[in-house]
């Protein structure tokens, strides 16, 4: 399916974007089709695009070529003005990275990681070390080796070490993935607050609730390709069906789609049945949209 006919980016965007992309073509050596395909977005200061796609989507793809670990392809990428492989120390001081294999220390403690990891970029931009983990909910545990930490823990410190320097970019992958509720909480306010704060935001992210609270623009990606951009009530405004859900007080249920619901003999019938209890509308999920738009679950691999 082509991609809906939405906005890529607010006008701003266009014109002061710190991540541009524009017809990236990725193929992995000896692989029979490409990982990414004829792939265009940008992200200005002070925006999160969320990027939606099941395993495979070409995500990991993308954020590995942003950060120039990948090498080769077609298409102009610039993070910074710069092409990622070109980046200088410097410039990669002001890109902050969290993927989903947090790179720790494990024998080392949590505040001796960021303290560490302050003094590699120099110290003059650093966070206060003990302010991070207290945000992100780990300050009682700042003298405890990382090797004992949980996965939602290690998922956290990663993602302190990746605001230490006050990125002017930041490149996040699953910030929740494995966090209790109110982890997750926790770190879905310090993102906005990175967001407020002026840096530009790619989230990727299976978190519906996530990407549906942060995202200024979610870009869902199928196979390699753009399906659909736009801002997340965008798209489902443009390509999911609201309905109507009435219930009744002995626990009978109906639901139609919304624009019919006017004219629909027996939801009028419901709306004078004593025994009504609730009338209500929906609308579909990101996920919802995703599906009805390539076929395929956000969650192939699971």
């Amino acid at each position: 399916m082509p991609p809906l006919d939405l906005p890529a980016a607010p006008a701003a965007a266009a014109t002061t974007a710190v991540i541009v992309v524009e017809r990236l073509h990725y193929r992995y050596p000896g692989a029979a089709t490409a990982a990414v395909e004829n792939l265009s977005f940008r992200v200005a200061p002070g925006e999160v695009l969320g990027f939606l796609g099941p395993s495979g989507a070409g995500k990991s793809t993308t954020q590995q070529v942003l950060t120039g670990r990948l090498r080769g392809g077609d298409g102009h990428v610039r993070v910074l003005g710069v092409a990622p492989t070109a980046l200088r120390p410097a410039e990669r001081a002001r890109i902050g990275v969290s993927f989903e294999q947090p790179a720790l220390y494990p024998k080392l403690t949590a505040r001796e990681q960021l303290t560490f990891f302050a003094a590699l970029g120099g110290g003059t931009r650093a966070r206060d070390v003990d302010d991070l983990l207290g945000r992100l909910g780990l300050a009682d545990h700042a003298d405890q080796r990382v090797g004992t930490y949980s996965k939602g823990m290690r998922t956290r410190l990663d993602l302190a070490r990746a605001l230490l320097h006050r990125p002017e970019v930041l490149l996040l992958d699953e910030p929740t993935g494995g966090l209790d509720p109110a982890s997750s909480a926790l770190v879905r306010q310090v993102v906005a607050d990175e967001r407020d704060r002026g840096a530009a935001v790619l989230l990727t992210t299976h978190d519906m609730e996530l990407a549906t609270a942060l995202a200024d623009r979610v870009a869902l990606l199928a196979q390699g390709r753009l399906a659909a951009s736009g801002t997340p009530r965008e798209l489902v405004l443009a390509a999911g069906e609201r309905g109507i859900v009435l219930t009744t007080d002995d626990g009978r249920r109906l639901a139609r789609p919304l624009h019919a619901a006017g004219s629909d003999p027996e939801v009028l019938a419901w709306l004078r049945d004593p025994a009504l209890a609730t009338v209500h509308t929906t609308e579909p999920t990101l996920g919802e949209v995703f599906v009805r738009l390539t076929g395929q679950s956000l969650r192939a691999d699971a």
